[in-house]
């Protein structure tokens, strides 16, 4: 029996059930199995994952986030904005700025709060991208950076930039995100053994050098509405092609988020909103 408290939240559409771990004891929980129970669109809760909200150590909390199927993930751009939120609005640590333990990392957050004394939107540091092949990781080279790289999918070819904002990325330009492309193609590439811990494949249409419009096959959840680091790998990969400018407006399927790539210091920042959905009670 794992019984609790739950709140229902999205950034752009990226939908999760968090659990405040300040709260709620999860100790007798198998989490794997939570989370595919809680996040099944039919027969629980619903979304793209969990993410439990924990102390920490080194930070304001620590993020902890799985996947629909079970497995664990290092870092979600969304998910850390509707951390952020909870963290904030619900007076864990009322601070403007905030840090966030996530996937071993310590990101800051800065909070933009309404007239309501709510936060509604959050820019994330989401720090240096990591371009070598080994570090992203895949096998596609041996070493250096996978920039507009032609590989072979299921017959089709396919120009790859690869990047990790914490966890991997495979981004391909394309002139239209077709669900051909994006749920044919993109579980065939998430699981192609030249990307030894799966990855999470964009589909990105250009529509100028300041906007792109963006879909997402994100490992081990399939397609989702958003997804932040995805977006942060997009906005790296345009300037490494030289397909955008190092500020960008990334449409995607539940929201826009704002990217920036700093030539100062290297670092991409995010900045989107969090919606707090609703709350209820678990007991299954």
């Amino acid at each position: 029996m794992c019984l609790m408290r739950f709140t229902k939240m999205h950034g752009a559409g990226n939908d999760y059930v968090y659990v405040d771990c300040f709260a709620e004891n999860l100790d007798h929980c198998d989490i794997t199995e939570l989370a595919k129970s809680i996040s099944h669109r039919h027969f629980g809760v619903g979304g793209d994952g969990l993410i439990l909200i924990r102390p920490s150590d080194v930070a304001d909390a620590r993020m902890q986030m799985l996947n629909a199927d079970g497995s664990e993930s290092e870092m979600c751009g969304n998910g850390i904005r509707c951390v952020a939120k909870y963290v904030y609005d619900h007076g864990i640590a009322q601070k403007e700025q905030l840090k966030i333990e996530s996937g071993g990392c310590v990101l800051d957050l800065s909070l933009a709060i309404g007239s309501d004394g709510k936060v509604e939107a959050v820019t994330v540091d989401m720090g240096e991208p990591i371009l070598e092949a080994p570090k992203v990781p895949t096998s596609i080279i041996e070493s250096g950076k996978v920039v507009d790289y032609e590989i072979e999918i299921d017959g089709h070819k396919l120009a790859v930039t690869c990047v990790s904002m914490g966890n991997p990325h495979c981004v391909i330009f394309v002139p239209e995100a077709t669900d051909e492309l994006v749920l044919g193609l993109g579980p065939k590439i998430e699981t192609d053994p030249r990307f030894p811990n799966r990855t999470n494949i964009e589909f990105v249409e250009i529509i100028s050098k300041d906007e792109v419009r963006q879909r997402t096959w994100e490992r081990g959840s399939g397609e989702t509405w958003a997804c932040g680091t995805g977006a942060s790998a997009v906005c790296v990969a345009g300037v490494l092609t030289g397909k955008t400018n190092r500020k960008i407006l990334n449409h995607l399927l539940g929201g826009d988020l704002t990217l920036q790539w700093s030539e100062t210091n290297g670092h991409v920042m995010m900045t989107g909103g969090a919606v707090e959905v609703f709350s209820g009670e678990w007991n299954a």
